[in-house]
């Protein structure tokens, strides 16, 4: 995004995102259980990393949540040992050292990540996001040795319903930049794949807060990744 064009609308963008977090509803992560057994099949072991979104937050509850709908698809084919490790703020630089103690103990074959929203908000550079992305990554295959890493692609922020012009078209722009580096970085990391979840700008989709996924937002991405899931574990 070019300097010269941010320059006049810098002091509106700094307005707007206070008047956002000022007006915006604090939605709190929903009770539930963050760990579990269920399901009868093969053994797959699950493990969710990430922000607000992969807590849940926006659902009543974590049945309603991310965990929950895609525990609950992949337990129709499998025996799912599952676990959440995710807190509202969190960003990509929150799982590496020295914080990486927050990483739990765990043997999963598959993680799934959701982080970059709050980096998208930060002052970081998409080319240091993508530094950071790729430690991460690198800290999970040493730590856990997971047969199929799926990160999250950053949500269309400009179909936020809760950001007003021109910080909506703002943080869209940095989000589809964030993206597309995201889409050079994994292109040739075999174990990893991108998880695309499309809302069609459809408000339904949305939380009250109008900043994170509703029940039916959590319902499409829980799909898409029991999808992906299921083709690299067919039975």
């Amino acid at each position: 995004m070019h300097r010269l064009l941010l320059l006049p609308l810098a002091p509106a963008l700094l307005l707007e995102g206070r008047y956002v977090r000022k007006i915006t509803p604090r939605l709190p992560e929903p009770p539930g259980a963050r760990s579990g057994e269920a399901g009868s099949g093969p053994e797959l072991e699950l493990l969710i990393v990430g922000d607000s979104a992969a807590a849940g937050v926006g659902a009543a509850s974590q049945d309603e949540a991310l965990s929950g709908q895609v525990v609950q698809r992949l337990t129709t084919h499998y025996s799912v040992k599952w676990r959440l490790e995710a807190l509202t703020g969190r960003k990509v630089a929150d799982y590496l050292p020295p914080h990486d103690s927050v990483m739990p103990a765990c043997a999963p074959d598959v993680i799934l990540v959701s982080l970059g929203v709050n980096d998208v908000t930060s002052s970081i550079s998409a080319k240091r996001w993508l530094t950071q992305v790729q430690a991460l990554l690198d800290l999970l295959r040493e730590r856990y040795h997971p047969k199929l890493i799926l990160f999250t692609d950053v949500p269309p922020m400009d179909h936020f319903p809760a950001l007003p012009q021109p910080l909506r078209w703002y943080l869209g722009s940095r989000a589809r930049s964030f993206n597309n580096g995201l889409g050079g970085l994994l292109r040739h990391q075999r174990d990893v794949q991108r998880v695309s979840v499309l809302f069609e700008n459809d408000p339904s989709m949305m939380a009250s807060d109008g900043f994170h996924p509703g029940p039916a937002g959590y319902r499409v991405w829980a799909n898409q990744a029991y999808t992906q899931i299921r083709a690299r574990f067919p039975d």
